[in-house]
């Protein structure tokens, strides 16, 4: 789903009023100020908006500004969202947890909105912005506040394919197939998280070839036994033949604990199954059972704190 937003669409003396409200409905509550004085009567932005599977892609092109969110914003709008500022044109500096990321043209940052932040633009810009859920980062990531506003460069490895993966999403966007999108979003995602990993506070100690071993081992009898609602880390150490505390060493590295992941990989089967057309007549709850979870409301909560919406309207996609 696309849409297009303008500050042409309003006289010139409310375009950044307008604007403010735009930036509100599409990202968090915020504020914004024109970098200098007397500029609001000049302002001028455009926001094109895409809508994916778990991960919203906006095209930011405007006036110099300033944007803030401050602990009133929070306070009035608890939205827990990472959003992602891709510099295409222009410069931007992404300012949060007293540290500053200058962008240039094909660098990335990542902030977090449930914490106070400003993006500061003294030209006028064009930024890719991509918004996901807050859950949904730190099921892969570790202290994920040492990593806000920190240049990742464009020009090379992961920041190099993200780029690249970003602007032929752009030019292909309005015509992939829902589960399509799917496999975008989280191909996204996954270069994302490995751009962030390269940066020094993502650094971790290596594994072990046996922890490595170990640690794969009880992730595939989990994807193997995800229907099975008794599945815990009991019953994995019971049937892998270890303790309950050699399944927990193993994932001390990971950023989710055994019986976080294993609601996580439910999760993500559930969503998958909800955009597969040889599923549509099935109704919600019995996917929710198909895959281990026994509560058809806790699935609906774990589900909309996850992906960021209810199950029925992420199904909803597939017939947009």
């Amino acid at each position: 789903m696309t849409q297009l937003l303008s500050t042409d669409a309003v006289p010139r003396d409310q375009r950044l009023a307008y604007w403010t409200d735009m930036i509100c409905n599409v990202y968090v509550q915020l504020g914004c100020d024109p970098v200098r004085e007397g500029d609001s009567g000049d302002f001028e932005g455009s926001i094109r908006q895409h809508t994916l599977p778990g991960l919203d892609v906006s095209v930011v092109t405007s006036s110099p500004q300033k944007v803030m969110r401050t602990p009133g914003h929070i306070s009035h709008s608890r939205d827990d969202y990472f959003l992602v500022s891709i510099q295409a044109r222009g410069r931007g500096v992404v300012r949060q947890d007293g540290r500053d990321a200058v962008l240039s043209a094909g660098d990335f940052a990542l902030y977090d909105s449930t914490r106070p932040y400003q993006l500061l633009f003294d030209e006028s810009f064009e930024q890719i912005v991509l918004k996901l859920p807050g859950e949904r980062l730190r099921s892969e990531l570790r202290d994920t506040q040492a990593l806000t506003a920190t240049t990742v460069s464009g020009r090379e490895g992961a920041g190099h394919l993200l780029l690249g993966m970003i602007r032929t999403l752009r030019e292909d966007i309005d015509t992939l197939q829902p589960a399509s999108a799917l496999a975008v979003a989280n191909g996204v995602q996954n270069i994302l998280v490995a751009g962030l990993q390269t940066l020094p506070a993502a650094s971790a100690p290596s594994l072990s070839n046996l922890t490595a071993y170990h640690l794969a081992r009880v992730k595939r009898r989990i994807d193997e036994q995800l229907a099975d609602p008794s599945l815990s880390v009991s019953t994995l150490a019971a049937e892998l033949g270890v303790s309950v505390s050699h399944i927990h060493r193993v994932f001390r590295s990971e950023p989710l604990t055994p019986s976080q992941y294993i609601w996580e990989r439910r999760l993500e089967a559930c969503s998958r199954d909800l955009l597969e057309p040889r599923l549509a007549g099935r109704p919600v709850a019995d996917i929710a059972y198909g895959r281990g979870f026994n509560d058809a409301a806790h699935f609906s909560r774990a589900f909309k704190e996850r992906f960021g919406c209810s199950p029925r309207e992420w199904r909803q996609q597939r017939i947009q």
